[in-house]
């Protein structure tokens, strides 16, 4: 039987997912977090119609995936609140995890003595990886992950599909 070979470069150069992240690195959060559009020009129901063809909608997507772009990580933060206040079983996980990691770091190298029981510190990172390995396959982030990626896929990728472009996009696309 043989390989189905499918072209990536040939799907994700239509989108131009490799140019569209690389302004995420060169970015610090504030400066990210600056050019927020407002909330009555991102939920403008006046400018919510559907795309004539997948042209026009692959034209939407890029146009509004570069202008909201903060919009969309504000959405994004958003659902991992809420994904996490939800699976309060990962979010105990987490935190856990993160206040043994600072607890056993705040002991600077040296053991921890209580009473007569002395335990070092890899016995002790030992100990938190015993724990919460196997709490955080219970916690099931894989599937908050997967849910994560559905949820803002579908959230972001419907909202920039179905936003028209405004008027002043339109002409100046017709000037180039």
């Amino acid at each position: 039987m043989s390989r189905l070979n499918i072209p990536l470069d040939a799907l994700t150069s239509r989108m131009n997912f490799s140019g569209r992240f690389e302004g995420l690195r060169s970015q610090s959060v504030t400066s990210r977090f600056a050019n927020l559009k407002p909330v009555s020009e991102f939920f403008d129901v006046k400018r919510i119609s559907k795309p004539a063809n997948f042209a026009e909608a692959q034209s939407r997507v890029n146009y509004n995936l570069g202008y909201f772009s903060s919009n969309y990580a504000v959405v994004l933060v958003m659902l991992v609140i809420y994904s996490l206040l939800t699976n309060k079983t990962l979010l105990f996980v987490i935190a856990l995890t993160i206040g043994g990691m600072y607890g056993i770091g705040k002991l600077g190298g040296n053991d921890l003595e209580i009473g007569t029981f002395r335990a070092t510190t890899s016995q002790l990172y030992t100990a938190l990886l015993v724990i919460c390995v196997p709490l955080g396959i219970y916690a099931s982030p894989f599937a908050t992950f997967l849910w994560l990626i559905g949820a803002s896929g579908v959230t972001i990728l419907g909202h920039a599909t179905f936003m028209d472009k405004p008027i002043e996009s339109a002409f100046s696309e017709e000037a180039v």
